[in-house]
């Protein structure tokens, strides 16, 4: 397995490159994942993402280890909040609302995911801070939404899988539903609320005016039921969980070669017969009127994938990957994430490197986006608790040494700093 000292050092950007979003400020009051992942894709573009955290504990996915963890903090906080800077307040205080007043006013976006209600009590609501900052994208992402009666329903990923379908259409059809093993929804809703908020600048420099965003776990999970979803519709039929298969293509599925487990996906006739022909050397497979087409195959599933097993099961994986890697057929490892960390095709894509940071380097996978003339940002690794708060309050505020030692000593700043 590849340490991370062994991970390249990050190749930077071109110096003179411009960003997408550079000069845009966006004040991000998110936790956890969903809200997290949608401010990382804003600030991998170039905007300052200013991340607001409790001065004394900071944002709880801080604790959240699962085994792994860099100078005490775990994996997971430290893959969703690269190139941020951090700032702590204690937010029950009238001081620290108001030095968030004072960033949002001179901010382009505000992103949050607090519970229902919370941004509200605090006086931090969209129309409470759109008065004095009126082109400003206030994006709110929850679980089920900020209005109607599901709006104060807590909700995680989990949660929305299992109400939106996703479980359900997840697993073998023999077997219990299964959630899917990342946090997908999460991790979508954030893509989505991100693409909301770029769609919303966009609308700002057409129209002139920003405007409220609103994105949930809920409305995510059925979205990504995609066809399935249109299918049940119309029919009127639950989908069949298929497992590796794939109702309507044949061969799709984990097909084992002597050694190994490989995923063929020979998803149209174009590439089956060229699996027959090229592959397997057995053109009569494509012509024959039992296989040669789709609705054919489908039909004779079981004998095609018995004669496609014993074929495969003839020779190493690393064999008919070879060869249908010459012959355009799309097929693939079946690999362990670690194989996968390891494997040739991560390092011909570049997407591994090591980022420095207090407590020891942290492994960076970069992101899939890939922008020729404003390319993303040069990756910083994720924030300690607070590390930006005094150059954030000089920079945005124009505060002194005076003054954030005066605003300290009220408390505003965490316990920690309250005493001097």
């Amino acid at each position: 397995m590849v340490a991370i000292a062994d991970l390249p050092h990050h190749r930077p950007r071109p110096a003179d490159a411009k960003t997408a979003l550079g000069g845009m400020r966006v004040i991000d009051f998110t936790h956890f994942l969903a809200g997290p992942m949608c401010t990382l894709i804003l600030a991998d573009f170039g905007a300052e993402v200013i991340k607001i955290e409790n001065a004394d504990r900071g944002d709880d996915f801080r604790g959240m280890k699962m085994s792994a963890e860099v100078g005490g903090e775990g994996g997971p906080f430290l893959f969703a909040n690269r190139n941020k800077r951090s700032v702590g307040l204690d937010l029950s205080r009238p001081e620290g609302r108001e030095v968030v007043r004072g960033l949002i006013a001179g901010a382009d976006i505000v992103v949050e995911n607090f519970s229902a209600g919370v941004m509200k009590r605090l006086g931090l609501d969209y129309p409470t801070v759109s008065v004095t900052n009126p082109g400003l994208i206030y994006c709110s992402i929850g679980a089920y939404g900020r209005d109607g009666a599901l709006a104060h329903r807590a909700g995680f990923d989990p949660v929305a899988q299992a109400e939106g379908g996703l479980m359900a259409v997840n697993g073998h059809a023999d077997a219990a539903p299964v959630a899917i093993g990342t946090p997908v929804v999460d991790i979508s809703t954030g893509m989505s609320a991100s693409i909301a908020v770029l769609a919303a600048i966009a609308a700002r420099l057409r129209h002139g005016a920003g405007q409220y965003v609103e994105v949930n776990l809920f409305d995510q999970a059925v979205a990504m039921l995609a066809y399935l979803a249109t299918n049940t519709l119309i029919t009127g039929n639950d989908p069949v969980r298929a497992g590796n298969l794939s109702a309507g293509s044949v061969p799709v599925g984990v097909f084992e070669a002597s050694d190994a487990p490989m995923y063929l996906c020979c998803a149209n006739d174009r590439t089956y017969h060229r699996l027959a022909t090229d592959v397997l050397g057995r053109p009569e497979l494509a012509t024959d009127p039992d296989y040669a087409t789709a609705a054919a195959r489908v039909r004779n599933r079981a004998a095609l994938v018995a004669l496609l097993r014993a074929a495969f099961a003839t020779a190493p994986r690393a064999t008919w990957l070879a060869k249908m890697h010459v012959a355009g057929v799309p097929v693939g490892a079946v690999a362990s994430v670690r194989e996968a960390m390891n494997g040739a095709e991560i390092r011909e894509r570049g997407l591994l490197s090591q980022l420095p940071r207090a407590g020891g380097a942290v492994p960076h996978i970069a992101p899939p986006f890939r922008l020729g003339a404003t390319p993303v940002v040069d990756p910083v690794a994720a924030p300690t608790v607070g590390q930006h708060t005094d150059a954030v309050l000089r920079e945005a505020l124009g505060l002194d040494d005076a003054g954030i030692a005066a605003l300290a000593a009220t408390g505003a700043l965490g316990t920690r700093r309250a005493g001097g």
